[in-house]
């Protein structure tokens, strides 16, 4: 898919993306602590399950599990040198889960690591781990690329400099915040926004953060701000931990596509879940979109 053809796409009517991954492969069997990207490679069929149920639910778009496959993030684990083989495998999976029934994004997120001068990580060892990882992607046949869960704007151009000299793919940046806008690193997400538009994102918003009852007045002010399509993605509500630290998200699906619904009417046209979502969210959230 090029940016035309994305736009073309977005002319039509809102997108449908997926819901949470990692915490329903939790669900499934994936190991607390381990690096996913490499587990789901060697257990592919949780994965499948999870996807074409998405899928089923209404999902457009499905999110290849390649959040942490950037070669900075797998030499924590020791696999920096597994960068392409994983993101081509777990991209593949992703495919053959979509079977041509949805568009499948390479998810690229945070390294976690702050940038100089606020922190010791140079642009340029960013940015080539970015265009290795975007380099693979697309050689695997994404559609489409999404930053996701990204903290700072600066990380985020470093995304779509690095997607800029790799390929035409259309990118959608999705930054995570406290609910007035705060981002964790100073500024704002509306700053963030207009900057990340004029740097040649296609699509900007939030995803992750709080819940989709806290939001409303965000969307509303993304929206006000640029002229690309805007992103929500959030959790189902506030977590509370247990004792055995599991966060366990409160809100039923039928309530979170009614906030959803009101975040659609706010200007967002990219609209899914983050952590505590699954299928049966999605599905109560096509059926609200679906209505207005």
């Amino acid at each position: 898919m090029t940016k035309k053809e994305f736009q073309k796409r977005m002319a039509q009517g809102p997108l449908i993306l997926d819901g949470a991954t990692g915490s329903n492969l939790l669900k499934a069997g994936m190991p607390r602590g381990t690096c996913s990207e490499l587990w789901i490679a060697e257990h592919p069929e949780p994965l499948i399950k999870l996807q074409k149920a998405y899928i089923e639910a209404g999902s457009n778009v499905v999110y290849a599990p390649t959040f942490l496959a950037n070669p900075i993030s797998l030499g924590s684990h020791q696999l920096a040198c597994e960068t392409r083989r994983l993101n081509h495998e777990l991209v593949r999976i992703s495919r053959e889960a979509a079977g041509g029934r949805a568009l499948v994004a390479g998810d690229i997120s945070t390294t976690g690591k702050l940038m100089e001068p606020m922190g010791d990580m140079p642009y340029d060892t960013l940015f080539e781990a970015y265009r290795e990882q975007i380099s693979c992607l697309a050689e695997a046949g994404v559609d489409l690329l999404v930053a996701e869960t990204m903290m700072a704007a600066d990380e985020t151009m470093v995304v779509l400099d690095a997607a800029a000299e790799v390929c035409d793919l259309p990118v959608l940046c999705s930054l995570t915040m406290e609910s007035d806008g705060s981002l964790f690193f100073g500024g704002t997400i509306y700053d963030a926004v207009e900057t990340l538009e004029a740097v040649g994102a296609d699509a900007v918003g939030c995803n992750c953060s709080v819940g989709p009852d806290q939001l409303t007045a965000v969307i509303a002010g993304i929206r006000e701000r640029v002229s690309i399509p805007v992103i929500a993605k959030p959790n189902a509500g506030m977590p509370k931990i247990t004792e055995t630290g599991e966060a366990v998200y409160s809100m039923e699906p039928e309530a979170f596509a009614s906030h959803m619904e009101a975040l659609y009417k706010a200007g967002a046209s990219l609209l899914g879940g983050c952590c505590g979502t699954d299928p049966e969210y999605i599905r109560a959230l096509c059926r609200k979109i679906t209505a207005s």
